[in-house]
């Protein structure tokens, strides 16, 4: 995906095949325009991938940090996507990592896995689940990816047709498929529904920073864990992801103490 001021470009694969789809915005309009075999069901996916199908109804700001991060960022979406393995494999490689550590993984998994997308925008399509459900786990190591997350990788690509089938179901039931999956679980699960399903109340469970965060937005706690967090949005239950959305969406973060988190290099290990 490429994202600049006013478009993004964004390579997909369909059940029809691969496509790249072009959108731009023109205030509150936005332009879809998409290339390759599966071009048409790029288009149809738009609306949800811009967020045009989220719905805010019922969401009332109680604090006054998310007051104001709702006036100045009204355009933060909800988004819903055909294509739940493209979150899923990404979110299984970003567990218990840094984000570097897990963007580095998927960037090398994509230049060794995968194909250029249709068109000129010069992107590469995402990994085809088939061939990676089919990759011996040691070929995971040079991409920066320990067997545990291979492994939990390769069982998700293996059930992708079933994983993907999620989206035409009850939004439970697609999260209660996520969770069959050895070594997906509540965290992996809430970060693809609030990103791929809809989920407005998706809250991630089990992060690293966010019951830092929350506490600190919504209480001045410069600590917190995930059971005062979950008390802390209870007032917003039905769009807890959202105010987490928000929340990314506005920088917000606790005072840091203490080292960061280690960036390894698993692929030297």
């Amino acid at each position: 995906m490429r994202v600049g001021l006013g478009d993004a470009w964004r390579a997909i694969r369909t059940t029809d095949g691969p496509a790249t789809v072009h959108l731009r915005s023109f205030g509150y309009d936005i332009q879809a325009e998409a290339w390759g075999p599966g071009a048409d069901r790029a288009l149809d996916a738009a609306p949800g991938l811009v967020g045009a199908l989220d719905d805010d109804t019922g969401f009332a700001p109680q604090h006054d940090v998310i007051r104001e991060l709702w006036r100045h960022h009204r355009g933060v979406r909800i988004t819903r996507t055909t294509a739940v393995m493209q979150a899923v494999i990404p979110a299984i490689l970003e567990q218990k990592v840094t984000g570097l550590e897990a963007r580095r993984a998927y960037r090398a998994m994509v230049l060794a896995t995968s194909e250029p997308a249709p068109g000129d925008a010069g992107l590469y399509l995402p990994p085809d689940p088939a061939r990676l459900a089919e990759t011996p786990y040691f070929s995971f190591h040079p991409w920066g990816v320990e067997q545990r997350r291979a492994e939990t990788v390769r069982e998700a690509c293996q059930r992708a047709v079933y994983l993907e089938g999620g989206v035409s179901l009850p939004l439970d039931q697609a999260i209660g498929r996520l969770l069959t999956i050895p070594g997906v679980g509540p965290w992996t699960a809430a970060e693809v529904a609030r990103t791929a399903l809809g989920d407005a109340d998706a809250v991630s469970v089990g992060d690293y920073h966010l019951p830092n965060t929350v506490c600190w937005a919504l209480a001045r706690e410069p600590r917190g864990t995930d059971e005062r967090m979950l008390e802390l949005l209870e007032p917003y239950r039905g769009h807890r992801g959202r105010v987490q959305a928000l929340l990314d969406a506005g920088n917000i973060s606790a005072p840091a103490y203490g080292p960061r988190m280690e960036v390894r290099g698993i692929e030297r290990i």
